[in-house]
């Protein structure tokens, strides 16, 4: 498994227009690093949502929680904040927030 990342993110590059989904409740901004390579900053807010990968993504729950169903799979997992996982590329996850927000770093792998 890849290492969490730091709770400060250096020498980064950002979108400042906002990625937003479901009228507002999933809501990210692309980041750069120096190489060019793109990942996403975001908050989840109460709610299910659906979303098709093209790319894989390893998804870092920064604060909150939520519970995970990525496709194929039969059972809902729980992700708190430090957790991780994993989507395949060409494949789609189901993410709900029961309470509060949850907060993530996406990294395209």
């Amino acid at each position: 498994m890849s290492e969490t990342p730091a709770q400060k993110l250096q020498n980064v590059s950002v979108d400042l227009k906002a990625n937003i989904y479901f009228d507002g409740k999933v809501v990210s901004h692309s980041i750069y690093d120096v190489t060019g390579v793109k990942k996403t900053l975001g908050l989840i807010y109460p709610g299910s949502y659906q979303f098709n990968t093209a790319a894989a993504e390893r998804m870092v729950i920064t604060a909150g929680s939520c519970k995970v169903k990525i496709k194929g799979e039969e059972e809902w997992k729980t992700y708190a904040a430090g957790m991780e996982f994993q989507v395949p590329a060409n494949s789609a996850f189901e993410i709900s927030v029961l309470r509060g927000i949850a907060e993530y770093l996406c990294i395209f792998e």
